[in-house]
This record gives structure tokens, C-alpha cells and sequence, in this order.
């Protein structure tokens, strides 16, 4: 509602700054299950003071996995650590250095890749790997940028290499976000030239806006070839909704 958009913006500038002393105060001194502890509540707890409702269909496997989803706005990744608070992200490099941002994200343990250099790839790649052989779950976007929340971006398969080396599950989830007049709401994207200041408000302004996260069932990967692998989740994903 535009007249609860400067109530939940403050709301959120505050929560960002209880996150931030979280992460300088207290995290050198947390074991890891108590930091993602507070990475699934301070997810959560953003979503609600932007007037957002998380929604979760289906569950997770236990374990090791790649999860790849498809990318609709900055909240992905809110919406999926309130559900898996353990998953490390991709995320291009230079979220790393935005104010306050940076940080946040850099304390979930993401994985950051240079996207202009086509040999960091294979740098990732092998990070990933390793992730997922010490028991680890990592999170990819395989359209590489933000969509519509309507139509797929084609899907890159390097990151799947990771798992299909390590036979590890790799688990789809489709996103979604809707509310009070739009079944795809505009209000959630994030595309071209729009500042995070510009997201946060037509978010904040947003009526009944809701995040649907659907988990799909989990699939092999090992000996899979990576394009075949990547096409199958991007149908599997595009058919999620319909």
C-alpha cells in the first residue's frame, strides 16, 4: 500500500543495520548452525518488514545439493535463505562492493564470480565443487541476470559441471511473486537501470505482495551432460506455474 511504503522502508533501513552489527559483532564468535540460524531469521524477518509474504511449496533434500533457480529480483535470494539458510550464492562480483550490501551478503559465505571474464568460470566451477564434496549446498541463478518473472532467459550449464563431477543432487525451485492486482507483479523486478533505492520502493509501495517459492523434486546428475541437464530445469522451471 503507498501509504505504508515510508513505515516499511524504515523498517528495513533498520533491519539492514541490526544485520550488519549481526554480522561484525557476532558472527566471529558463532558456531556455523547459529549463524545460519540468524541468516533464516534475518531473511524472513526482511521479507515481512517490506510487506512481503513468503510462501513454500514442496521441501528440500538433506544434504549436499545445487539448487538453481530462476532470478527475478534482489529478494531471491531473501526468499531462498529463509527457506535454506545454509546455501552458499553465486553472485556476480561486484555486489562485493556495494554499501552495506556488500557485506551482508559476503557473511552468507557466497561465492562471487567475474562474469566479464569468461575464464572465472571455470574458477567457480571448481569452488563449487568443492563446496559440494565437503557436504555443502550452493545456490546458482543459471540465467546469469534477472527475467521478467514470466519468460526464462536461456540457462548456462558451466555451473552444473560442479555437480555432475561430484554426482551431487541438483534441486530446481521456481519463484514467483505476485499481489493484490498483478498474478506476475511488477513491483518485484529488477531490470535494466533500476537502482536498489527504486526496487525498495515500488516494493515498499506493493499491495499483498507475496513470494511463491515452489521446490521441485530433486534429480541425479552425475555422468549427465551439462546442456541436456541445464534445458531439463529450465522447462522444468518454466512449467512450474502453469
Amino acid at each position: 500500500m503507498p501509504g505504508a511504503a515510508p513505515f516499511r522502508l524504515g523498517l528495513a533501513v533498520v533491519h539492514a543495520l541490526v544485520g550488519l552489527a549481526i554480522v561484525l559483532c557476532l558472527f566471529p564468535f558463532l558456531e556455523l548452525a547459529a549463524r545460519r540460524r540468524r541468516i533464516r531469521w534475518w531473511s524472513a524477518a526482511m521479507l515481512r518488514r517490506l510487506g512481503i509474504e513468503h510462501r513454500v511449496e514442496g521441501r528440500l533434500e538433506e544434504g549436499a545439493k545445487l539448487i538453481v533457480a530462476n532470478h527475478v529480483s534482489w529478494l531471491d535470494v531473501l526468499a531462498l535463505h529463509a527457506l535454506c539458510p545454509e546455501a552458499r550464492f553465486v553472485s556476480k562480483a561486484d555486489v562485493q562492493r556495494w554499501p552495506l550490501v556488500g557485506r551482508l551478503v559476503s557473511a552468507a559465505e557466497t561465492l562471487y564470480i567475474e562474469r566479464e571474464r569468461k575464464r572465472d568460470a571455470m574458477r567457480v566451477v571448481h569452488q563449487i565443487a568443492q563446496a559440494l564434496r565437503e557436504g555443502q549446498t550452493v545456490a546458482a541463478f543459471p540465467e546469469g541476470t534477472t527475467g521478467d518473472g514470466v519468460a526464462l532467459l536461456p540457462f548456462h550449464a558451466n555451473l552444473l559441471q560442479a555437480a555432475i563431477v561430484t554426482g551431487t543432487p541438483v534441486q530446481a525451485v521456481a519463484l514467483r511473486y505476485a499481489d493484490a492486482r498483478h498474478a506476475v507483479s511488477p513491483a518485484a523486478l529488477w531490470l535494466g537501470e533500476t537502482t536498489l533505492v527504486g526496487s525498495l520502493w515500488k516494493i515498499a509501495r506493493a499491495e499483498r505482495l507475496v513470494v511463491r517459492v515452489r521446490v521441485l523434486a530433486a534429480e541425479a546428475s552425475a555422468d549427465a551432460e551439462r546442456r541436456a541437464l541445464a534445458a531439463r530445469l529450465r522447462e522444468r522451471i518454466g512449467n512450474a506455474w502453469q
